[in-house]
């Protein structure tokens, strides 16, 4: 409490403390240390005009709300405005200041201003808090729902699209092919001889080449073309309007010259090649399934004749599907 019910008088070092300060204003309002000898004098809650003192009546409610900004609690504002009163009426009878009914009535509303105000404050505040909370709550989980939709749609070794995302923006890509009259290719990567690597540097050294492969890969692929993990040491690329063989037979081979960089492991340098099957759409497939199966027969044929680079309109791919 601020007063102790039993020493009326405040210690000077609480006057710096909560409602001290108002109380403060309350005796500068008696004018207890103003006036000479402490004479009796009727307290200043009204202004001669019969107006409410502009000292008392606004600075209640104002220093209700300042005590909760201070660090008080709610339940320190209202218990120990609880004690003003009473305290009041014990300095005014220290001073001689008589005080009416109506005069006490007029203090008596400042107090429950002042506490209003700080309930007020109060509720606003842990109004404020709560939202905060909600919206830092929702917010987290918004971030952890585009985080499982980016896992859901993404290799989780490599960090590249999986085969599921690949095959959406596939056919996609075919709606537009079909509404501007473009071409489209799929290229169809294998690494040649991983399993070796695997074998003789273990799994964790084949993890990281495939890793350094797939930003490679990343990185050269323009912006709006699609590159895959299709799983093992497979990838696909997707190219949008390539204009052209010749243009599509550039791109492979420089993504091919890309792959075959040898990539460090184990304290030593691997060169991994990959082969290269292409199919182009609409010639060699109405359909994504279509086009990546031709293109996977293609592969094979640039791996079985060590060529790097097999188109599917050649015969040999073309008879691998037959």
């Amino acid at each position: 409490m601020v007063a102790n019910r039993s020493h009326p008088k405040l210690p000077r070092p609480e006057r710096a403390h909560g409602i001290p300060t108002f109380l403060d204003q309350v005796i500068k309002t008696l004018r207890i240390e103003q006036l000479p000898n402490f004479a009796a004098q009727p307290i200043a809650l009204y202004e001669p005009n019969d107006g409410l003192n502009p000292d008392v009546v606004p600075m209640a409610t104002l220093h209700g709300r300042d005590l909760l900004h201070e660090g008080f609690t709610i339940e320190q504002v209202i218990r120990d405005y609880g004690d003003v009163c009473q305290t009041v009426t014990q300095l005014a009878a220290e001073a001689g200041v008589s005080i009416s009914a109506s005069e006490f009535h007029i203090f008596n509303r400042c107090l429950d201003d002042a506490i209003a105000a700080a309930v007020t404050e109060y509720s606003q505040q842990n109004s404020q808090i709560a939202l905060t909370r909600t919206e830092t709550a929702l917010s987290a989980a918004q971030l952890d729902v585009h985080q499982a939709q980016w896992r859901a749609m993404h290799d989780s070794l490599t960090g590249l699209p999986n085969r599921e995302l690949f095959d959406d923006r596939l056919a996609h890509a075919i709606a537009l092919a079909d509404r501007h009259d473009w071409t489209l290719a799929v290229m169809f990567l294998d690494l040649d001889q991983f399993k070796s690597v695997n074998d003789a540097h273990g799994h964790t050294a084949g993890d990281a080449a495939l890793q350094a492969i797939a930003q490679r890969l990343l990185h050269y692929v323009r912006g709006e073309d699609t590159v895959c993990r299709n799983g093992g040491d497979e990838f696909l690329y997707l190219l949008m309007n390539p204009r052209g063989e010749k243009n599509i037979l550039q791109i492979a081979d420089s993504v091919l010259r890309t792959v075959a960089q040898p990539v460090a492991m184990a304290g030593t340098k691997l060169a991994i090649k990959p082969s290269i099957g292409i199919a182009i759409y609409p010639h060699d497939g109405a359909s994504g399934d279509q086009l990546i199966a031709n293109a996977d027969a293609a592969m094979y044929v640039a791996k079985r004749y060590a060529r790097g680079i097999a188109f599917f309109s050649s015969h040999e791919a073309r008879g691998m599907t037959a």
